[in-house]
């Protein structure tokens, strides 16, 4: 039997470094959703927008957020993962968190942080990939500025579905639709990206371009206007096209020296 995901990505503004604000911005989204789906996605800082200065905020916000995370995911019986600035034992972290129904999270640390912004002056790298299984499906969880770098999303942990969350500014979108197609292409699996719209403090415009692509590459979603966007991801897809096309028993092996 086909199992499927059944997915629901976020496209919205965010205001800027406003947690509260955004929390409830998010909770009239999620009830706005019209459809039965398994995963929520949001953006890349989905409370604060993508600041330099979380110092502004209480160092609590972060943790207030994942318990509104674990809460909405209980209510709606289902699983919801975005990143936000977390504060951790001194400093602070660009953390995407998944939180399932069940009470279960999982989190990723942002490995690349925007030097060009100076993200790296003020949240901690990540250091490791992290998979999670959920519904039958791999998934792998990636920020923005990950999607730079195809040797880090390299499919070696067989993984079915890589998802970026971002806040991806208007004048480098094409590269945004054009590398979120690659890491589909090359990893032979689905690749979800989601981006904000709006435009935030710093005077940045995002446009939205999130999307679906499926193990060839095929556009499944994309939207460039603050809405929802729903796909069905299919397990049966990913498996069919690897054994037809079986590019992953060719790849490279290595070693990530970190």
């Amino acid at each position: 039997m086909d199992k499927k995901l059944h997915t629901a990505l976020v496209q919205t503004t965010l205001y800027w470094e406003d947690p509260a604000r955004n929390r409830a911005h998010f909770a009239k989204k999620i009830d706005q959703i019209s459809m039965d789906v398994d995963l929520i996605v949001f953006p890349e800082m989905f409370t604060t927008g993508f600041t330099m200065a979380p110092y502004n905020m209480d160092s609590s916000e972060g943790e207030r957020t994942l318990e509104w995370m674990r809460s909405k995911s209980r209510e709606k019986n289902v699983a919801m993962m975005g990143s936000i600035s977390f504060h951790e034992h001194g400093s602070y972290a660009n953390r995407l968190f998944f939180v399932q129904p069940n009470g279960k999270v999982s989190w990723y640390d942002k490995r690349h942080t925007f030097t060009l912004a100076g993200e790296d002056q003020v949240y901690v790298s990540g250091k490791k990939k992290v998979l999670i299984e959920y519904k039958g499906f791999n998934i792998c969880p990636m920020i923005c500025y990950d999607l730079r770098f195809p040797v880090w999303a390299r499919n070696t942990i067989n993984y079915d579905v890589i998802v970026y969350v971002a806040n991806w500014p208007e004048p480098r979108i094409l590269a945004w639709d054009t590398l979120l197609r690659a890491r589909a292409i090359e990893n032979m699996a689905y690749c979800v990206g989601v981006n904000r719209i709006g435009e935030d403090e710093s005077g940045h415009r995002y446009c939205g371009h999130s999307g679906i692509y499926d193990t060839l590459g095929a556009e499944v979603a994309f939207s460039d206007k603050e809405e929802i966007v729903y796909a069905t991801l299919s397990k049966q897809h990913i498996m069919e096209t690897r054994k037809k096309l079986r590019f992953l028993d060719d790849r490279d092996t290595f070693n990530l020296l970190l």
